[in-house]
């Protein structure tokens, strides 16, 4: 397929765009690149893909032109990021989303992939929920998933498939690292400072899922019957990938020899609490297998991060935390607080060897 991955530059996308390109598809990217100079090593695992430098909010009908599918990864992406300023993450994370999605069906495009979140089931508890579960969304970010795939379910129709891969809480390693998710964060502290910090009280669950799996979904997805992915919704992961923050930081202590857990003073629990199932994903979606556990996960980020020499100073620096990205974009003047570039400090693209960009007006 001609596919398009918007936030192709991102923590998934630079994992799943050398994976579709692998699969045989014509990929092109469409990025504001806004994490551009963070990526984790030498970068030589970023795919060169022919590639638009556009906002999300800016996207033309004419972008649309010639794709059979879109990926849709682009957003604020978490939950402390999209509290900066709410009103700037519905813009993105929903009205910009839904335009693209009616931009693309009537530009003939067949399937539109949208990257959904479990967070959506927020403060749910214990229960294991499916994918008819009630929404108990606590941030915008995780409204905004909701919000997008109820738009979506509605423009469904004959030529036009949209459907929603609602991820777990992703992990792993990435050539745009992030270590604003809970198990990267872990590894990172346990291999520079020997401790792992628990900042709530260790009870909230979480479902896990490696950024490659997250990336062999969407491929999944294009590859599929149609009868199989339209107008469908799927949690992503694996059943047995359901922890609790305690457990998780116990799996990072034990492949960190030396390292100890430490729980953040006047901790408590995290109203975000959500055990999901995975069956539906398992039985209903042709071709996707999950490859990674977390233990294995976590095994891969220690190499990693011993490999690229990762210190503790790279804990506290922005690279790598996208809240703090975007603050010292901010304070440099280079974004707006719009989250636009500024058209006089707009810094030249990170190069990435062999990279086409297309020319966008």
């Amino acid at each position: 397929m001609r596919v398009l991955v918007t936030g192709h530059l991102g923590y998934i996308g630079s994992v799943l765009t050398p994976m579709l390109v692998r699969a045989g598809h014509d990929v092109v990217g469409l990025d504001a690149d806004l994490y551009r100079g963070c990526t984790f090593g030498p970068g030589r695992d970023m795919e060169p893909v022919a590639t638009i430098e556009k906002d999300l909010r800016d996207v033309s009908a004419s972008d649309l032109a010639g794709f059979e599918a879109v990926v849709h990864l682009a957003a604020l992406s978490n939950d402390v990021l999209g509290d900066i300023d709410p009103a700037c993450t519905y813009s993105i994370n929903l009205d910009a989303s839904l335009r693209l999605a009616e931009l693309a069906k009537r530009a003939g495009v067949s399937r539109f992939a949208f990257s959904s979140s479990c967070s959506i089931y927020g403060a749910s508890g214990d229960e294991l929920l499916d994918e008819g579960a009630t929404f108990n969304p606590v941030t915008p970010y995780a409204e905004s998933k909701v919000r997008v795939e109820a738009a979506l379910s509605a423009l469904a129709c004959e030529s036009f498939s949209p459907v929603s891969l609602r991820n777990a809480t992703a992990f792993g390693y990435s050539p745009r690292l992030r270590l604003d998710l809970v198990v990267n964060e872990m590894v990172g502290m346990a291999v520079t400072t020997g401790e792992i910090l628990i900042k709530s009280d260790g009870t909230p669950w979480r479902p896990l899922v490696h950024v490659e799996d997250i990336s062999r979904a969407f491929g999944a997805v294009l590859d599929a019957p149609r009868e199989s992915i339209h107008n469908e919704a799927f949690n992503i992961g694996a059943t047995s990938e359901n922890y609790r923050v305690s457990e998780l930081a116990e799996i990072v202590r034990s492949a960190v020899p030396g390292s100890r857990v430490v729980y953040s003073s006047g901790g408590g629990p995290d109203k975000r609490c959500y055990r999901v199932d995975f069956a539906k994903v398992a039985a209903g979606l042709p071709g996707f297998v999950p490859h990674w556990t977390v233990e294995r996960g976590v095994r891969q980020l220690v190499d990693s991060f011993r490999a690229l020499r990762f210190h503790e100073a790279d804990l506290a620096a922005d690279r790598f935390v996208r809240i703090r990205r975007i603050r010292s974009l901010v304070e440099q003047g280079a974004i707006g607080a719009d989250l636009r570039w500024t058209t006089a400090l707009e810094p030249a693209a990170e190069a990435v060897p062999g990279a086409r960009r297309a020319t966008v007006r």
